[in-house]
């Protein structure tokens, strides 16, 4: 928290973006003192590190703002128990996370969620109207259902079901290939089955088209 904040003004803050200051703080503390091969040797400090101090996310560290709460919280918890366990999970998120009680997931989910996301518009601009095609009709000769269906029409989602609309295209196609390889995002997540029948092409169509989802 900046020193230069008098305590009037931040007696006038939200009091759940306080609670997630000392949440972030102490994630800078989990950071600095977890062992160096858990954390691969870099200073991680708080989620903002990564993910941005707005957190909008850089490539391969998604953006949060604007993400479902419920999603987040799911997210943190699959974390905590690697049920998520892709590359980069193993690698940072599950050290991360290993230290937050349920309060401080709730409130870092609760946090991010109220910040206006913006999209990443970093797709291949002349796939966006085939990856359209394919989020909300599906491909029906692979028996894929349309995106849209658990995603909603803009893919806001809903519930524990994240936000598509305006994540890096990076960011979504990795997902899709890791999903495609096997790993998983939680217990039950159907994006393996899936991911299994996308195609290159139609993984490319697909992260492109997301990417400039507003």
């Amino acid at each position: 928290m900046d020193h230069a904040v008098s305590v009037g003004q931040r007696r006038k803050e939200p009091e759940v973006m306080r609670r997630v200051g000392l949440k972030m703080a102490l994630l800078a503390v989990v950071a600095f003192i977890a062992p160096a091969a858990a954390w691969d040797g870099l200073n991680v400090k708080n989620c903002t590190w990564c993910h941005g101090t707005s957190g909008q996310g850089y490539m391969v560290a998604p953006r949060l703002a604007g993400q479902r709460p419920a999603y987040i919280f799911k997210q943190i918890r699959d974390f905590r128990e690697h049920t998520r366990d892709n590359p980069f999970s193993r690698q940072y998120m599950w050290g991360a996370v290993a230290a937050l009680d349920p309060g401080a997931a709730r409130d870092l989910a609760a946090y991010f969620a109220t910040i206006q996301p913006k999209p990443a518009n970093d797709g291949d601009p002349t796939l966006a109207a085939a990856g359209r095609t394919i989020y909300m009709e599906g491909i029906p000769e692979a028996n894929i259902a349309a995106c849209y269906a658990c995603h909603g029409p803009n893919g806001v989602g809903v519930r524990d079901i994240p936000r598509l609309g305006g994540l890096a295209y990076f960011y979504l196609k990795a997902r899709l290939e890791q999903w495609g390889q096997g790993y998983h995002s939680g217990v039950g997540t159907p994006m393996p089955i899936v991911a299994r029948q996308l195609g290159p092409a139609e993984i490319e169509a697909l992260a492109s088209y997301l990417s400039f989802v507003r």
